[in-house]
């Protein structure tokens, strides 16, 4: 027999009890609508098609197909050690519902196929109420058999779009009047605050401002028990300066990383603050190495993809779903397989990032990167390997959100807003959302982009968010660079992208290289491009230029242009 599964478990309860018990005899449960028959996963009181509440629990033939999967290397949750393979499968009676799973342990990677036919089995757990399902290839495969669909496709997304309330933009309200980074390394051994004051003294001193002029702050994920990932919120830097904002805002559930700027550009277009500082801190390295050391309590993993709470995660972390970098990788491989793209085509982006870090002296990292250096880097879960993932490091960056009328009288020329895209129309589920494409990427360019009457063509810079590769792949399609699914040879060899291509890319170095700020290194590389400030990397000319921060996790997209 069988030894039980001895693994983080997910929480039972009332709603999810059919679910996790299914194994007891071998059936595999679902909700169901009792109106339009749609099968609803994860269980809510509410079917999303139809809007019913009627629902019941539907025993299905325990059959799917596999819609994405990936080869773990590097993570690993207690009692599962890499490698093993986590999957998302399709359910056959309703292929709009996925789930996220394992592929059985004595299953050959190599003879998996998007698209093959699987069946359920259960593994039975320490706790003899729970288990899980897990799936192997079925014996028999058929021609065609069901497979995942996007609930909106990608060409479709503009549709949804709500049209502008009022032609009175708030986004002709605010300017973007001063920028600030701290020092950035890894294992900088400093306290995150002290990052955080460095960086917005430096924007506040950028903006010809004091810091008495400041009445508002918006910070990203603010205070909590996120480790590396905070230095405090808006308490720690108002008490650490003796502030005394107007308002302020400290949220996780907001438009990305780069949230805090459409909140406080709220503020200054209703008049409630004329001048706001914005800020991002991160000190994973150094959280990472005191962890090691023992002196600091390790953060608790109970919620790993934190925008969403133990509720989500329970789908996740059974199956050793631990890192953004496994749903990410099983989107790059169905953009493989959809698209007829290959990893030369992600490595031309991390090319170029490093080419751009190599002239930012604060760049993480500078030396040369080959293709041969990109395809031979060790893989961390597959097709992602170690230079298709961002790079953790210690830093702040602090960008000031002015209102217009003040911005013009301001130590430097102003940057201002053109149009921000913020709606969403794609799933948040990280297993239920947009299949080949990073998901929450396509719903806020099309808004970005309803809301101005320049196009891609005018663009002349572009910093889009690069967790991983296939995120900036996703961004240049989805905001028109490039068809939908026409990466492959639009940065085939990396010349597009380059400093003096038609489309210059993340001119600092991007995450990949210059290091993970979260989106607001980025944004803060933009206004240095718009005002002429990069030196070596200029880009002659830069008027215009797009960042994007975020997806997957709710996201932002954002057009910016010089005060000319």
């Amino acid at each position: 027999m069988t030894e039980p599964l001895n693994r983080p478990l997910p929480p039972v309860t009332p709603e999810t009890e059919f679910f996790w018990a299914s194994g007891a005899d071998g059936q595999l449960r679902f909700l169901e609508c009792l109106d339009c028959s749609a099968l609803i996963h994860p269980p809510q009181p509410v079917c999303r098609h139809c809007r019913s509440k009627k629902t019941g629990v539907r025993i299905v033939s325990g059959q799917a197909t596999l819609a994405g999967f990936t080869v773990n290397h590097r993570f690993s949750i207690p009692g599962k050690p890499p490698p093993y393979v986590i999957a998302q499968v399709a359910i056959v009676e309703d292929p709009r519902v996925r789930m996220t799973t394992n592929i059985v342990a004595d299953c050959d990677p190599e003879q998996l196929e998007l698209g093959m036919l699987l069946e359920v089995e259960f593994e039975q757990t320490a706790d003899e109420n729970i288990w899980l399902p897990v799936f192997r290839p079925a014996a028999e495969q058929p021609e065609a058999a069901p497979q995942a669909p996007d609930e909106i496709p990608l060409e479709r997304i503009g549709e949804y779009v709500r049209p502008m309330v009022s032609q009175d933009k708030y986004e002709d309200k605010v300017a973007l009047t001063g920028i600030g980074m701290s020092q950035i390394g890894r294992r900088l051994m400093r306290p995150p605050l002290s990052l955080t004051v460095e960086a917005c003294e430096a924007a506040v001193a950028d903006a010809g401002l004091t810091l008495d002029d400041i009445d508002g702050l918006s910070t990203y994920p603010g205070m909590g028990g996120f480790g590396g990932f905070s230095e405090g919120g808006v308490t720690g830097l108002a008490s650490a300066l003796g502030l005394r904002p107007t308002w302020f805002n400290g949220a996780m559930e907001t438009f990305g990383p780069s949230g805090p700027l459409v909140a406080a550009m709220f503020a200054v277009a209703s008049g409630f603050a004329c001048h706001v500082l914005c800020y991002r801190t991160l000190w994973e390295s150094t959280h990472t190495e005191l962890v090691r050391q023992g002196r600091v309590a390790p953060l608790v993993r109970d919620d790993p993809l934190r925008p969403y709470g133990p509720e989500a995660q329970q789908w996740f972390i059974p199956f050793g779903l631990v890192s953004a970098a496994n749903t990410i990788a099983q989107i790059a491989q169905r953009y493989f397989h959809r698209y007829g793209t290959s990893r030369e085509t992600l490595g031309w982006i991390a090319l170029n990032q490093r080419a751009n870090a190599a002239l930012h002296p604060s760049a993480i990292y500078r030396t040369p990167l080959t293709m041969a250096d990109y395809l031979e880097a060790r893989m961390i879960t597959t097709p992602l390997g170690l230079y298709d993932c961002d790079v953790p490091c210690d830093g702040a960056v602090a960008i000031i959100v002015s209102h217009v009328d003040a911005a013009r009288d301001m130590a430097k020329p102003p940057v201002l807003v053109e149009a921000v895209g913020t709606q969403l129309i794609e799933r948040l589920e990280w297993d239920q959302s947009t299949l080949t494409h990073e998901p929450l990427t396509f719903g806020q360019a099309a808004h970005m982009w309803s809301r101005t009457s320049l196009r891609p063509k005018d663009v002349d810079v572009a910093e889009l968010y690069d967790g991983f590769t296939i995120n900036c792949l996703s961004w240049i399609e989805a905001l028109g660079f490039c068809g939908i699914g026409e990466a492959k040879d639009f940065l085939a060899g990396g010349h597009n992208i380059a400093r003096d291509g038609v489309l210059p890319l993340n001119t600092h170095g991007g995450q990949l290289s210059h290091g993970r700020t979260h989106g607001m290194g980025l944004v803060h590389e933009a206004v240095t491009q718009l005002r002429g400030e990069a030196g070596e990397r200029q880009i002659p000319g830069a008027q215009v230029g797009v960042v994007s921060c975020g997806g997957v996790t709710p996201s932002i997209a954002m057009l910016l242009r010089a005060d000319t």
